[in-house]
């Protein structure tokens, strides 16, 4: 949680799972190869109190996604926020300023 990235890709399937959801996207690496990613979020419950609904993702949106990434290099992590293609941000976690 002390690292952030941001990654950018299409949605493929998203998960709304307690105790915790999942997005699952595609995104182009430096040659331009889509590598499958997995990335955990907030439960249902909590999200909803955040704006989001079962229908925020669907597979083939564009997204970029800032992601606290898995320690061990593998394409995962821990979703902090998420920018729709019309700009708007939807929070994760709770926001206190910048990203």
């Amino acid at each position: 949680m002390q690292h952030t990235i941001t990654i950018k890709g299409t949605v493929t399937q998203f998960d709304w799972t307690n105790p915790h959801t999942f997005i699952y996207m595609e995104v182009p690496n430096a040659a331009g190869v889509a590598e499958k990613w997995g990335i955990e979020g907030m439960s249902p419950n909590y999200l909803n109190l955040n704006g989001w609904t079962r229908h925020t993702l669907k597979p083939g949106d564009k997204i970029d996604m800032q992601v606290h990434p898995l320690k061990d290099g593998r394409k995962g992590g821990f979703c902090s926020s998420v920018t729709l293609a019309d700009g708007k941000v939807m929070y994760n976690l709770p926001h206190r300023g910048p990203y």
